[in-house]
């Protein structure tokens, strides 16, 4: 009888776990115009857990993202193993989500593989400035791609970057930034291995999406190498977003006892 008392609550809780997660990367764009990055306006980071019921673990969350990977509290490790991608070139299209240019793959652009789970490349956006930092330094720009397993559960791997040289990845669309629409722009096929990681070496964490809903239990890999882009791509993906949303970087949450590693294959 206690079984099944208490088998009903888990489960049902589960399932709407799952269902939250499912919806978490189409629900980043549905309330774009009720958040803002501002942080002394009422919409700003601060007050998103309390701007919708839905959004209220943005305020009492304890795995919020980002977090500044302090190289002191990393647990440095080998055993994670190298990042296993099998992207592959899918049709893609270009969308201005208003709070970020986003570019989403309309059918199957393959994926990486992280504990045995297979996780899909759904699309991947941009944030400036970067919204992890390192040791307290914040970069120019941030990457997130998105990935999403069969089950619903998300990994997104983040790449930061520094103002430079020109990202290749970047200036094969740059042209269209202007004139995208949250109707989007096809694109063609566009192959994922473009976006380049550059070195092996990342860290990871569990955490959260970071904007509304904030949903947890989001897998984050962030690669240690930082890339470079340059200053007029930085620009135009910045100008291309609504005003307001220029800066688009939510501020660094806290670690709460969360243990963050950092894969190096030579650190012993």
């Amino acid at each position: 009888m206690d079984k099944v008392i208490f088998s009903i609550p888990f489960i049902f809780a589960l399932f709407t776990w799952l269902l939250l997660t499912i919806n978490a990367v189409e629900s980043k764009a549905e309330e774009e115009s009720q958040f803002n990055y501002e942080e002394t306006t009422a919409k700003g980071p601060e007050n998103w857990g309390h701007l919708n019921p839905k959004w209220q673990v943005c305020s009492n969350g304890k795995l919020q993202s980002p977090i500044d990977l302090l190289h002191e509290r990393v647990t440095v490790v080998q055993n994670l193993g190298n990042l296993k991608r099998n992207y592959k070139p899918a049709p893609a299209a270009l969308i201005n989500r208003g709070h970020d240019i986003m570019m989403e793959w309309k059918e199957d652009a393959g994926g990486i593989n992280i504990n045995g789970t297979d996780y899909k490349l759904k699309q991947c956006h941009w944030h400036a400035p970067s919204e992890h930092t390192v040791n307290g330094t914040s970069y120019d720009m941030e990457l997130h791609m998105v990935h999403k397993s069969s089950s619903g559960e998300i990994a997104v791997v983040a790449i930061l970057y520094k103002f430079g040289h020109p990202d290749p990845f970047i200036s094969k669309f740059l042209h269209q930034v202007k004139t995208v629409d949250h109707k989007g722009i096809d694109l063609g096929v566009v192959n994922p291995w473009k976006i380049k990681f550059g070195s092996r070496k990342y860290y990871r964490y569990l955490g959260s999406l970071t904007v509304p809903p904030c949903t947890e239990g989001v897998l984050w890999t962030v690669l240690k190498k930082v890339r470079t882009v340059s200053r007029e791509q930085a620009r135009e993906l910045r100008n291309a977003v609504h005003d307001g949303f220029e800066e688009n970087a939510r501020p660094v949450q806290e670690w709460n006892g969360r243990t963050v590693y950092m894969y190096n294959p030579r650190s012993l």
